[in-house]
């Protein structure tokens, strides 16, 4: 074998061993897996006055396991790095208490002006509609070009304080058309449905999942120990009245 062919197998041996030491030997993404969890559409009005590009994607577990795992493709990172972003992202999803979508528009001709955004968008499962509890504020305002952000739907039900996604087949996004002409003179209100039975992937486990969950688990305490100071001060309350009382009655026993 020449000294060329072996330093190539040596090279390519050595790109192997790097590229799965900089992946954490994480399985391969699937570039589908991206694409199928959003939905667009690209509408003109009929005298070409105004045009939108409109694209909405659902932060599935899918999506998030390969969104994670493309970035690292492209970066090139070591397990750490990959598992700091896979952290940063999930903490700024803040999927524990959100259920996050992302929208991106493109707005072409007249402007729109679409503020209060949240009465543009909203969230349907299992029949139950939901408004945002926060959303990106640049939706708030004129619109001429591209505009994308965040949207935040609750995670759990605002009066049940139940899991809304428990049992749920699919979650749909009503998105009003008379936040452009484009759309109400051609389209009307767009209703999307994302299928949750074909979410198959996984964002538990690992470090971030961990730095997570003690991150939850702070502020769950910061709570409780809120809470404690609150009954401890009620006690304290009752028992300087409960004290007060039995003074009283003594000393009316004593009269």
């Amino acid at each position: 074998m020449s000294s060329y062919r072996i330093k190539f197998l040596a090279t390519l041996l050595i790109l192997t061993v790097f590229s799965s030491y900089a992946l954490g030997a994480a399985k391969p993404q699937d570039p589908a897996a991206l694409r199928n969890w959003s939905h667009e559409i690209e509408v003109t009005a009929d005298d070409d006055s105004q045009s939108i590009k409109l694209k909405i994607t659902y932060y599935s577990n899918e999506y998030v396991e390969n969104l994670i795992l493309a970035e690292a493709e492209k970066n090139m990172w070591t397990a750490d790095e990959m598992e700091n972003y896979k952290y940063t992202l999930l903490k700024n999803l803040n999927l524990a208490e959100c259920i996050p979508f992302h929208v991106d528009m493109y707005i072409r001709g007249m402007p729109i002006y679409p503020g209060p955004f949240d009465k543009h968008i909203t969230l349907i499962v299992k029949g139950k509609k939901y408004s945002p509890i926060d959303y990106d504020k640049r939706f708030n305002f004129k619109v001429l070009g591209a505009r994308d952000g965040l949207v935040f739907f609750p995670r759990y039900d605002p009066k049940t304080g139940k899991p809304i996604l428990d049992g749920a087949k699919d979650v749909r996004i009503l998105f009003d058309s008379s936040i452009c002409f484009a759309l109400s003179s051609t389209q009307g209100d767009l209703l999307w449905v994302w299928d949750l039975n074909r979410d198959r992937g996984s964002i538990s486990g690992g470090r971030a999942a961990n730095r997570l969950e003690i991150d939850r688990l702070l502020k769950r305490t910061e709570k409780l120990n809120a809470d404690k100071r609150k009954l401890q001060e009620q006690l304290a309350a009752l028992e300087k009245e409960t004290s007060e009382v039995n003074a009283r009655i003594d000393e009316l026993q004593s009269k």
